[in-house]
């Protein structure tokens, strides 16, 4: 373990609600949350919505909806940097009390991360190469500018380095001379001296006030890292331990945008994911546990973590990677975990009965909680996402549902279908116990005394019960439906046909 002092690890996420929660912002989020459990730490929510002209307010409930989601489950806040305004004002004035900023008068585009520069941004030379800073005339002590409200600026120490050692990228500097004097906070407007802070002000008080020990973040972040440093010196505190974790790259090998599908985490949700393999594939895009392990709990992820695991080398978003960690979840976890998933869906597409729910008494047709539960049991190996329970397992929970047509001509297109299923549906009415075995030995008598292969009678049976060709075996789905539901439909099926 990379700790930093003697006491209790203190991470934080702190999004901006300039845009939805996505995919590389949660797997930030995720890390400094891993690593707050394991540590035995505290995990802080901060919202940075100083940016008062881009930010939208319903994207906050965007961004707490999906980490509740993806189960990151925050200790304090959230705090909104647009409420601590004074702090950083009270900052900004011990830093031009210790020389460490000036006021500037000039034109905000005169400079590289001028006044209007947007937060957290740097301006980097076209082409590659060292950056070109000029230096602020007004650093000297410039006379002030009649009528002209000023800026605070950082005064960049001349020459030299600034260094700092990152836990993911080891040992980095960069020099003095590359970083611009920037701005602490805007100038004001109206009746304020001055306006909102920037981020690197912001960011740095926040963080020395809420003790944060370890910064886990964006490796895009990296260049931000010398200016917080420097700020961090001059306001009289130890910087935390940095940990800059790699981008999350699709399949192009791009940074991953709209461009590759979907990057707003509430669309997995929407379509269907489950957040315990949402959580699994995404912890795997920058850290590894020291082996070929993938399938891990996430509480053996909360055991395994750390930041020494983190990879340098960037990820790859793989849609079809996520898909296979999504069925192997509905495959494996234990059933009583999977049920209020699956209820949820039925709720939302109005399939569901209160007579399933544990505790409950059966409903009328018998069926009960240990009933749902064998039901799920049997569905899950075939579904893909959550909504297929509601949608290609419909018939199961409703006996309202469509017949494909395509399942219809393939399967009913044999003359002696409607007389098969006629003799099946008394067959199976008559049987005295309803089981696997028993469906199964009457339907293969009503093939065999027709003088017909099994299968035209099984994928015709299959058809008229669940509307469909593919479902789970035909007499473990006859059980399931139940004796009444399956002869009612087989009949069904005749009237309409």
């Amino acid at each position: 373990m990379t700790d930093k002092t003697q006491g209790a690890v203190r991470v934080r996420f702190a999004p901006s609600p300039t845009g939805y929660l996505h995919v590389g912002g949660a797997r930030t989020a995720l890390f400094n949350w891993l690593f707050a459990r394991c540590q035995h730490g505290t995990m802080i929510l901060r919202i940075e919505d100083t940016d008062a002209e881009r930010n939208k307010p319903e994207l906050v409930t965007g961004i707490l909806d999906g980490l509740k989601w993806l189960g990151v489950e925050w200790d304090e806040g959230p705090f909104y940097q647009s409420q601590r305004t004074e702090l950083y004002r009270e900052a900004a004035s011990k830093l031009l009390a210790n020389g460490s900023a000036f006021l500037c008068y000039c034109p905000a585009e005169k400079y590289a991360g001028g006044d209007h520069a947007e937060p957290g941004q740097d301006e980097e030379p076209k082409g590659g190469g060292a950056r070109r800073v000029t230096r602020c005339s007004c650093r000297d002590g410039k006379p002030s500018t009649p009528g002209v409200k000023p800026a605070v600026r950082f005064k960049v120490p001349l020459g030299g380095a600034t260094k700092f050692t990152d836990v993911v990228f080891g040992e980095t500097g960069f020099a003095n001379d590359e970083i611009e004097d920037f701005v602490l906070l805007r100038s004001g407007k109206g009746d304020e001296e001055f306006g909102q802070s920037m981020y690197q002000l912001g960011v740095v008080v926040d963080d020395i006030d809420m003790r944060i020990t370890h910064v886990i973040r964006g490796a895009d972040h990296l260049s931000n890292t010398p200016k917080q440093v420097l700020l961090y010196r001059a306001l009289g505190a130890e910087p935390p331990l940095f940990a800059h974790v790699p981008l999350i790259l699709g399949a192009d090998k791009k940074r991953l945008s709209k461009r590759h599908g979907a990057t707003d985490v509430n669309m997995y949700r929407a379509e269907g994911y489950l957040p315990e393999a949402f959580r699994n594939f995404l912890v795997l895009l920058g850290w590894s546990p020291g082996n070929d392990d993938q399938y891990l709990r996430t509480s053996e992820l909360i055991e395994r973590f750390s930041l020494e695991g983190v990879s340098r080398t960037n990820g790859v978003f793989d849609q079809d990677k996520l898909a296979w960690f999504n069925t192997q979840y509905l495959q494996k976890l234990p059933i009583e975990e999977l049920l209020p998933e699956v209820e949820a869906v039925l709720k939302r597409a109005n399939l569901w009965r209160e007579e399933w729910a544990a505790g409950a008494a059966p409903g009328p047709d018998g069926r009960d909680h240990a009933w749902f539960s064998r039901t799920v049991d049997l569905l899950r190996p075939r579904v893909r996402l959550l909504p297929d329970f509601a949608t290609w397992s419909r018939a199961f929970f409703s006996d309202d549902f469509p017949i494909e047509q395509a399942a219809r001509d393939k399967f009913w297109k044999d003359p002696k279908v409607p007389e098969l299923l006629a003799r099946q549906a008394d067959a199976l009415a008559a049987l005295p116990e309803w089981n696997h075995d028993a469906c199964d030995h009457a339907s293969r008598a009503v093939a065999e005394a027709a003088g017909v292969k099994a299968g035209l009678l099984i994928n015709a049976c299959r058809v008229a019960i669940v509307g469909q060709a593919v479902a789970p075996p035909l007499f473990d789905t006859m059980v399931a439906l139940g004796q009444e539901r399956v002869v009612t439909r087989l009949r069904k099926t005749l009237r309409v046909n």
